[in-house]
């Protein structure tokens, strides 16, 4: 989920291939019953374009009374990124959000100077069996945007772009590319998609970012003749030509890419910044809990317990 439980997340050590810069293979955490496998930050990349935080929550089946429960915790200098496969979840900010999630569904939280949010499983969910699969992503925020309000966006599949044919549907979440944009505001030129493909199906990666990676979630494919299973992340030379090609059960990736920030971000528990003396401030004010007049607020309708700040 958007709390990050580590505080230095560590992954195994990355390979290279002479088409991919980086491989990284993710480390699982078990989060109570819960799988998070994570591959962003890594040893080998921080980022991959403004991507600087990447978590494969589950495949995880729930019985009935059970589920997630993400308490209140802060976040600043970034925007978190969640998209289902499979099952939902309750979305509650410090804002007043109150928003379900379903799968091909995007939720866009701005975290700016500041947000607080929860994640739970509904009490309308936790009636019956219940499942969770999906990604979570934190992208970071340009220098210009870290002290921005915050803000929360949600866009139904409906809204979000849909390319389909020859074996490939493609479900474009942020930005733009193949000639598409989603309908998420950024801040800077990135692109996020959703790729399912049948097997033997091919697709190019877009020609048109600075910086571009996937994650497979499902089968295999291969890449300039080298063959990948699930469970593993590649960033690609800027420039070069890509395509990848689905095995004989066909695919499932996430695509990700965009601009490079000016240089790389510090990032303690939940907070990103450019700074170190900005982690510093954010700290102070949530050790502080002043949830009345302070920088952090709690979410209503979710504000009788929070994480408190780590050791």
């Amino acid at each position: 989920m958007s709390w990050n439980p580590g505080l230095e997340p560590h992954c195994p050590q990355a390979g290279e291939l002479d088409a991919i810069e980086t491989q990284i293979i993710p480390r699982a955490r078990d989060l109570g019953g819960f799988e998070v496998r994570r591959a962003l930050p890594a040893p080998a990349r921080q980022m991959v374009g403004p991507f600087i935080f990447f978590d494969q929550m589950g495949p995880a089946e729930f019985l009935t009374g059970n589920g997630i429960d993400v308490r209140p915790h802060p976040h600043i200098g970034l925007a978190t990124v969640t998209y289902l496969y499979d099952g939902e979840f309750q979305h509650r900010d410090s804002l007043g959000s109150n928003q379900m999630i379903y799968p091909g569904e995007v939720n866009w939280m701005i975290a700016g100077r500041g947000v607080t949010h929860s994640e739970r499983t509904s009490a309308a969910t936790r009636a019956g069996k219940s499942s969770l699969f999906g990604i979570q992503t934190w992208v970071a925020l340009p220098d210009h945007a870290e002290e921005t309000a915050a803000k929360f966006e949600h866009h139904g599949r409906d809204a979000l772009p849909l390319l389909e044919g020859e074996g490939k549907t493609v479900r474009l979440v942020l930005g733009s590319a193949w000639g598409a944009k989603a309908p998420v505001k950024t801040f800077t030129d990135m692109f996020y998609a959703d790729v399912v493909l049948e097997p033997g199906a091919g697709l190019p990666l877009p020609d048109d970012h600075e910086d571009r990676g996937l994650y497979i979630t499902q089968g295999t494919i291969e890449v300039a003749g080298e063959w990948f299973e699930s469970g593993r992340m590649m960033v690609f030379r800027p420039g070069d030509t890509i395509s990848v090609r689905a095995g004989e059960n066909g695919a499932r990736l996430m695509l990700l890419g965009g601009e490079t920030l000016n240089g790389p971000r510090y990032i303690w528990w939940n907070f990103v910044a450019s700074s170190q003396e900005k982690i510093e401030a954010a700290k102070d004010a949530w050790a502080k809990g002043d949830w009345a007049h302070g920088r952090f607020h709690l979410p209503p309708g979710d504000d009788h317990e929070f994480i408190p700040l780590p050791d």
